[in-house]
């Protein structure tokens, strides 16, 4: 039995020492219990710092730990699906590196794997405990309005760290799209799952990767990727509105025949137009967003490029 870890890093130097001390003991408890072979696949998503270098010094000492290394910077998305199709185990598990994934959960995961409890263990965070007050607020909008479409729920909390049997990662792998957004797909593609609840924790060293603005254009992308909501809310938006300016019309007429009321109120009229423009230019650029989608999935590019690694990558 074979357990492949897939962590995805960018300009981790200063953690990952820590990292593969940490996960070494998780990794040896589960060898010990279940007898399993485990290997690491880190990618490298373009990292400036000596990141690389670092992972060829694991790899030297360790022939279990293998690295990929992109051209460039691809993102978080590109470099979890290069690590995914790098895996050839029955189990393959994904996490991060800054330690915010607690390493002692593979152990908890495998366990569900392993008795047939489900096909995927994934963790989910239970509190946000040292977030900022306005990063908290967004998120929760974020799960609130992905759950309003017709697509399976995204559980709030939910992490990208998470244990998969073969079946799934291969109906994930079969998943080609662009324009990813890994939670969704995990959650589209089904399968059992059962979510192993953890405290949240700091980065065990460095900085975080994601800004505020990084973190809300990735909430828009996952927006976009996941659900068409956003088009149906357009178009309610301008049923509303045509109703609303008919009703307008209507109280205008009356008004004039019955009273003689003159039309005035010009300012307020310039308002309204404003308003309405406005309206008008919020939901052309959510069809804008989803041209755009659209037309990067018809360029057919590749999702990353890899400019080395230590072994040979099976094509898909």
């Amino acid at each position: 039995m074979r357990l492949s870890i897939v962590i995805p890093c960018f300009n981790e130097a200063e953690v990952l020492n820590l990292f593969m001390e940490k996960t070494s003991a998780a990794v040896k408890t589960i060898k010990e219990k279940y007898d399993t072979d485990t290997e690491y696949i880190f990618v490298n998503d373009g990292s400036k710092d000596a990141t690389l270098e670092i992972l060829k010094g694991f790899h030297e000492k360790d022939p279990s730990v293998h690295y990929i290394s992109f051209s460039r910077n691809f993102g978080k998305e590109a470099a979890l699906l290069a690590g995914l199709k790098a895996s050839d185990s029955e189990f393959t598990a994904i996490m991060d590196a800054d330690l915010q994934d607690p390493p002692e959960l593979l152990i908890d995961m495998i366990d569900v794997l392993i008795h047939d409890r489900a096909d995927c263990a994934a963790a989910r965070r239970m509190n946000r405990d040292g977030e900022p007050v306005i990063r908290s607020f967004f998120a929760r909008r974020f799960y609130a309005l992905i759950n309003r479409s017709k697509d399976p729920d995204l559980a709030e909390g939910v992490r990208d760290f998470r244990m998969m049997n073969r079946s799934v990662l291969d109906a994930v792998l079969s998943i080609s799209e662009y324009n990813r957004f890994s939670k969704g797909i995990f959650a589209w593609v089904g399968f059992r799952t059962e979510w192993i609840p953890y405290e949240h924790t700091e980065r065990a060293a460095g900085r975080t990767k994601w800004s505020f603005s990084q973190l809300a254009h990735y909430g828009i992308d996952g927006i976009i990727g996941y659900t068409v909501k956003p088009l149906e809310i357009a178009a309610w938006i301008g049923v509303f509105f045509f109703m609303l300016s008919m009703a307008g019309i209507i109280f205008i007429i009356v008004r004039k025949l019955l009273f003689g009321d003159p039309v005035a109120g010009w300012p307020s009229l310039v308002c309204i137009m404003l308003f309405c423009s406005g309206i008008q230019l919020f939901c052309t650029g959510i069809i804008g967003e989803y041209l755009a989608k659209t037309y990067l999935e018809v360029k057919n590019r590749p999702v990353y490029i890899i400019q080395e690694s230590d072994r040979v990558l099976r094509k898909l």
